[in-house]
């Protein structure tokens, strides 16, 4: 077999393929068998028919076009392996020449990976936000635990703004109630927004055993976006009544045995929250301004395929399962579907643009993944998806995507170097030790894990109950 490939573009080449007919025997040899499987001729076994009789029954073009389909594939990579091409994508494939007894001929168009000139990546300067607490966020996340435990007290008096109310909802459209927008005895907080647009408005001022109407576009179900009719009906009014701020309420919420052992606690968890968040912004922002250095061509159909995943994503993923169409999606987003596509170009170049970078610069550190890594990302990855480690290391497998998630793990490697190489500073000035919170966090990560292992429980945080989990949930189409 002979090859050769010419340059169309930075981003695309295309592949000259020449095999002499004696090398495609053996998938002449396999469609004959696999022919043979799939005929049924009188007088033989299913599978043992000779070759010329396919040949007379069936026509010589037909064993010599399954051939080819059968050789393509290996002969293509053979051509991209021959000739070092980093390819990208599925290529366009065109046989140019072939018949009985002569050469096989076909082209080959493929995006490839364009080559970059790295630029200095050593000590690209970032800052990143203050991890200093200040006191009225603690005081912010005590309010919040005081909350989580709170007491519900039935008042007589009209609902107001924050107030907890036990409602029914029924809709209804030019007269006929709509089925799935009823509900009974639902508990809602009058001012979070979580249900009907002007459910808020309706309930405040009603008390008990009142009632009023209002109308709204539904947001799921038959009547999705159809403006109609709600009658809400108050059954109770509730007041949140907040626990004393004492010793007893710290030892209630929380494994502190006094309030100000609960504050120091807060004020540690939220430092250590903002020393994450220091690492996270500082990875964004070093990677950001990494790509801003690099200036290269961008593989069209590449962009262009990544923008059709994501929209399809979007569609038969997200919007589909909740009952919404991508023309309500926008409708809500406040975008048009061209500023959605051009949104998702951007973040495709973006992506496609990093992933080359960062395996350039793995290329170039002869970075290796082992297979203690390869876990521990499989680990993470199954955690996000929602499924067991084996059961998405199964289907890694099945789909041979073990080459995607190793080159994820280099590239986390990659990136990691040039952050810790970065000189990061927060925005007082003072320099933030990237490496050394990674360090840190890594070592009480591994203490957490080895506590939990050990009592069966961990000790990161205040335990809490909320004040109203004890009502039914509302129906679909009357969420928000």
């Amino acid at each position: 077999m002979k090859s050769a490939v010419e340059t169309l573009n930075p981003t695309r080449v295309r592949l000259t393929v020449e095999v002499p007919f004696d090398e495609l025997r053996p998938s002449l040899d396999a469609a004959y068998k696999k022919i043979a499987r799939q005929v049924n001729v009188p007088g033989f076994r299913r599978g043992k028919v000779p070759a010329r009789i396919i040949d007379q029954r069936f026509g010589r073009a037909v064993v010599l076009e399954e051939a080819v389909n059968d050789a393509l594939p290996g002969l293509y990579t053979q051509a991209v392996v021959d000739n070092n091409v980093r390819v990208l994508g599925q290529p366009e494939v065109d046989v140019t020449e072939f018949s009985d007894g002569t050469e096989l001929k076909f082209t080959a168009e493929v995006d490839i990976r364009p080559d970059i000139e790295l630029p200095d990546y050593e000590g690209i300067e970032v800052t990143v936000d203050d991890a200093d607490v200040i006191d009225e966020r603690v005081d912010e996340e005590l309010t919040s635990l005081r909350e989580r435990f709170a007491t519900l007290l039935t008042v007589e008096r009209p609902a107001a703004m924050g107030d907890f109310v036990t409602i029914d909802l029924s809709a209804s459209k030019d007269g006929e109630p709509i089925e799935e927008a009823q509900a009974t005895g639902m508990s809602y907080e009058i001012g979070s927004g979580s249900m009907l647009d002007g459910l808020d408005d309706a309930l405040i001022g009603l008390s008990a055993g009142e009632s009023a109407t209002f109308k709204t576009p539904l947001v799921a179900g038959e009547h999705a976006d159809e403006e109609v009719d709600v009658e809400v009906t108050v059954g109770a009014v509730k007041e949140r009544q907040l626990p004393e701020l004492d010793d007893e309420f710290a030892l209630l919420a929380s494994e502190y045995d006094t309030l100000d052992e609960l504050r120091r606690g807060l004020r540690e968890r939220l430092e250590r929250v903002g020393r994450i968040t220091q690492v996270g912004q500082a990875r964004d922002r070093v990677l950001e301004a990494l790509l801003d250095k690099v200036d290269m061509p961008m593989p069209e159909r590449a962009i262009e395929n990544r923008v059709e995943t994501q929209k399809h994503d979007l569609e038969h993923h997200r919007l589909e399962p909740a009952g919404l169409t991508l023309e309500t999606f926008l409708e809500h987003d406040g975008r048009t579907e061209d500023e959605l596509l051009a949104d998702f170009r951007k973040d495709a170049e973006q992506s496609i643009k990093a992933e080359f970078v960062l395996d350039a610069i793995a290329d170039k550190a002869q970075v290796s993944v082992s297979e203690g890594e390869l876990g521990e990302h499989i680990v993470r990855s199954a955690m996000r998806y929602g499924v067991a480690p084996d059961d998405f290391a199964k289907q890694v497998i099945d789909a041979g995507q073990q080459g995607v998630l190793v080159g994820e793990v280099r590239r986390g490697k990659a990136l990691a170097a040039v952050v810790e190489a970065a000189k990061v500073v927060d925005t007082s000035g003072r320099a933030v030790d990237i490496k050394a919170l990674n360090a840190a966090e890594s070592a009480r990560s591994e203490a957490v894990d080895q506590d939990t292992d050990e009592n069966g429980t961990s000790d990161d945080g205040a335990e809490a109950e909320t004040a109203n989990a004890d009502n039914d949930q509302p129906e679909e189409a009357i969420r928000s």
